[in-house]
């Protein structure tokens, strides 16, 4: 039955052909932290021309506020700094920061982007970066929170956002300067900058047309905000930090210069790390961020370092899964650090017994005694997980890819597949995909970057024949099928009153086909005549 059901199917066949479209050879990645580094220099390294867009004032991402990575403790700046000095000298490579991505159409070989660039109100070629407008402002210390250092110390309304910033051209906070909040500053900086002449108040945001032949999105990721969770106290109690906040304290080129201290100056006697705030929760998030874990056991033995604190790390289940990642684990537990097993209840300032004065409590089920206990400490660190960037729908929409369940972007396969996504064309690499760490993420942003130079160096991309097409004749102008297109295929002609499908963004899902009220539109491989055919030759002799 099967075999004269296909027969007669194949009676209908009509002869189709792969059609090619040209590559534009150009790429342009979105993300200026580590993975979208990696990526456009592996890009630019094999001569393709490569469009970095960053929306922050500088590349560098998450990595840039590290201290050290584990499990060598290799300084982070001393890592990356040099790819972002890479990325700005390479003349392949069109560095746009304090940028978005406005719009992107076309397909596979030709897209075209639209790139707004916001005004630093600061001319970036004329600017050396010799930071004397900053010491010029009529604000003689700094009174708004920095960014870069999570609200950890202030800043000038014009400022750089670290010393290693990449491009090294200062920026102005339009919410901050009184001269473009109200016109009525003395303008002090700009007395001097009159040499170079780099600022100007003037300044518009512009945006740029590019078209490319692939992108690769490497928009990276937020931390969970713990406020979410009130019984850790994160903005409750001064002295209750995430991990990232640590990471500045320890860093030398911190806040604090890399003391480990509180709020109120007092070096800690005991700290407590929280693992899995926002991760592994049917309240919060269900996923495992992977790199808690690890970027605890980091950050209790530097503060053990600096310190000589008493660390507890308050834990779920210890994982350290990874290149050197079990044998530091073992040398963090030689250096006498406490673990607890069990998730903390609360943080608390209540004290029950004198040695409780003045500290904040962790009340909490050590489930390998049985006993709940009350661990009084000087600091807190709450181990936040890692979450899609908020704008990730919106990125998901403009650029025509998916997200899984999670709201992370979806690859094309899990396992054959991690990085090209169900729009040709587009790749994605870092945590932007899912979490991980940054060998992880180095690995897949250059996996992404050898997929992109592969489809430029072939010339061409080959279209599937199976896609839908529009009978124009019977389609009556309805819309029906627009939206519901996965891929964006689909297009109205206002002129003609039609739909009109662009074959190299169909995927031939079908969608189409069955939503049309008139029937207009048809797809190749799977037209009327043959599903019917084949339909009576299983029931023939039924």
């Amino acid at each position: 039955d099967l075999v004269r059901a296909a027969v007669r199917r194949v009676y209908f066949h009509k002869p189709l052909e792969r059609r090619r479209v040209p590559i534009n050879p150009n790429v342009l990645v979105v993300g200026g932290g580590i993975a979208g580094i990696h990526a456009a220099l592996t890009v630019a390294n094999s001569g393709k021309r490569v469009y970095l867009v960053e929306r922050e004032p500088t590349i560098g991402g998450h990595m840039a506020q590290y201290d050290k990575t584990f499990p060598t403790l290799d300084c982070a700046a001393c890592i990356l700094t040099p790819k972002m000095s890479a990325v700005r000298a390479h003349p392949n490579i069109t560095l746009w920061t304090y940028s978005e991505v406005v719009s992107v159409d076309g397909s596979v070989g030709d897209y075209k982007v639209v790139v707004k660039r916001k005004p630093r109100y600061i001319k970036e070629d004329l600017c050396v970066g010799c930071l004397q407008c900053i010491d010029a402002c009529v604000f003689k210390e700094p009174k708004f929170d920095d960014e870069f250092n999570l609200g950890l110390s202030k800043r000038k309304p014009i400022y750089i956002p670290f010393a290693q910033a990449t491009p090294k051209v200062v920026v102005i906070d339009p919410e901050a300067c009184i001269q473009l909040r109200t016109g009525k500053c003395k303008k002090s900086c700009l007395e001097a900058c009159v040499e170079r002449g780099a600022i100007d108040f003037e300044q518009k945001e512009t945006y740029e047309e590019i078209h490319v032949g692939s992108i690769i999105i490497a928009t990276g990721f937020k931390t969970f905000d713990p406020t979410r969770l009130p019984q850790y106290g994160y903005g409750k109690y001064p002295n209750v930090y995430t991990t990232l906040e640590v990471e500045r304290l320890v860093n030398a080129s911190g806040p604090t210069g890399g003391q480990v201290v509180t709020r109120d100056g007092r070096v800690p006697q005991s700290v407590g790390i929280i693992l899995c705030v926002g991760s592994r929760d049917e309240n919060t998030n269900r996923w495992c961020s992977r790199v808690c874990c690890m970027t605890s056991l980091k950050l209790a033995h530097l503060i053990k370092e600096h310190t000589g604190a008493e660390v507890y790390i308050f834990y779920i289940d210890m994982r350290a899964a990874g290149k050197g990642y079990e044998e530091f684990y073992q040398r963090v537990l030689n250096e006498g650090v406490h673990f607890v097993r069990g998730r903390v209840a609360e943080i608390t300032d209540w004290a029950l017994d004198p040695s409780e004065e003045g500290k904040l409590v962790a009340r909490v089920e050590d489930t390998n005694t049985g006993f709940v206990r009350r661990i009084p400490l000087d600091m807190v660190v709450l181990a936040v997980g890692l979450e899609p960037q908020a704008d990730a729908l919106e990125v998901q929409r403009k650029f025509g890819i998916s997200c899984s369940l999670d709201g992370f972007f979806l690859e094309k396969h899990p396992k054959l597949a991690p990085a090209p996504t169900y729009t040709d064309g587009i790749f994605i690499a870092g945590v932007c995909h899912g979490p991980k760490d940054i060998p992880d993420t180095v690995m897949q942003a250059g996996y992404a970057a050898a997929e992109a130079i592969a489809l430029a160096d072939t010339g061409y991309f080959e279209l599937e024949p199976n896609t839908a097409y529009v009978v124009e004749e019977e389609c009556s102008g309805c819309k029906t099928c627009v939206p519901l297109c996965p891929y964006k295929a689909i297009s109205f002609n206002e002129q003609k009153q039609k739909a009109f499908i662009n074959e190299v963004l169909c995927k031939g899902c079908g969608t189409c086909v069955a939503a049309c009220p008139s029937g207009s539109i048809k797809q190749n491989l799977f037209e009327d005549e043959e599903i019917f055919s084949e339909i009576e030759g299983v029931l023939a002799y039924a």
